[in-house]
């Protein structure tokens, strides 16, 4: 009843991350590795609409990853919500960062 369909973990495959495929509670979108971007939609029940995108980019020679968060609120308790959970987001996201960038 709470959480949805995004309460499964895992993934598709070990590997190889596909347009379709299941990742942990996000749907991949686009996975383009040669344009080196990324795009997820959250199946989590949400007050709204949630994307989250990575891009890697050369910038001054070095390698930059990048990551967007992009949540479409539904109407007053989804603006609600985004605002109650805007601070864990900072936590989360550069939490999510570190681990992606460490190795």
């Amino acid at each position: 009843m709470v959480g949805g369909v995004g309460l499964r973990r895992g993934r598709t495959h070990p590997h190889e991350i596909s347009p379709g495929d299941s990742l942990d509670f996000w749907r991949v979108l686009i996975a383009d590795r040669a344009g080196k971007r990324l795009l997820l939609f959250a199946e989590m029940k949400l007050p709204g609409e949630a994307w989250l995108e990575f891009n890697i980019t050369q910038k001054d020679g070095a390698w930059v990853l990048s990551q967007t968060a992009t949540f479409r609120p539904r109407g007053l308790w989804g603006r609600v919500y985004w605002y109650l959970v805007l601070p864990f987001h900072f936590f989360i996201f550069n939490g999510m960062i570190d681990n992606l960038t460490r190795g």
